[in-house]
């Protein structure tokens, strides 16, 4: 990814909380002869200090479902459109559009997860912690004899991570007053998103929202 210095992150705790926002990731492998194969996946995430895991599963028809070795796990955290028309020096320094955003991408080794009394335990894993993000209570019945059997049209996954890239590109390579300009027109939108940058930015530059 390309990352100038000034939006490079490495604070672990801003991927912690990025995944606490959608953990509905964007994985990518790709075959011997170069094509790729991307799938759209909500995950599991553990940290501990600097050992990142991400675990979910396939559909076993998946095409993806066969891969292991090498892959890319892509986080998306809020973003929107930045106009030059709010920067205070936009005439003198001829300010052209950009977008402001968080990502990060997370470079690992997958492994599959086929076992049956390992698949019910992660369906039951990933079912307790998102039917609890939305107040409900499903359960994966592990003496469910129907459930165990459908265990058969899914593959799991458990994805190590080595490296992380982490991209805040929040005007941190403008004045602050344009910065300053920029969180106020993101907070004063109609736009869950842009005032998720907005207080992004906040927080990032240390910089208060005059419009609130």
């Amino acid at each position: 990814m390309y990352t100038p210095r000034a939006f490079a992150q490495t604070d672990l705790a801003r991927l912690d909380a990025l995944i606490a926002r959608d953990a509905f990731i964007t994985l990518i492998t790709q075959h011997d002869d170069g094509t790729p194969e991307v799938s759209h996946l909500p995950v599991l995430y553990a940290r501990d200090g600097a050992r990142i895991v991400l675990e979910g599963h396939w559909a076993k028809p998946n095409p993806q479902a066969r891969h292991t070795g090498k892959a890319l796990a892509i986080v998306h955290g809020p973003h929107a459109y930045v106009s030059p028309s709010v920067y205070p020096d936009k005439a003198q320094a001829a300010r052209v559009p950009t977008w402001n955003y968080a990502v990060a991408h997370l470079h690992g080794v997958l492994e599959r997860i086929e076992d049956t009394d390992a698949l019910a335990d992660l369906v039951d894993r990933l079912s307790a912690h998102y039917e609890a993000s939305i107040g409900r209570d499903w359960r994966f019945e592990h003496d469910d004899a129907r459930l165990i059997r459908q265990l058969a049209g899914i593959v799991g996954f458990r994805l190590v991570v080595e490296r992380a890239e982490l991209k805040f590109k929040l005007s941190q390579n403008h004045p602050r007053a344009n910065q300053q300009a920029v969180i106020e027109d993101l907070a004063a939108r109609d736009d869950p998103e842009a005032r998720e940058v907005a207080a992004l930015m906040r927080g990032d530059a240390g910089l208060t929202d005059t419009a609130d």
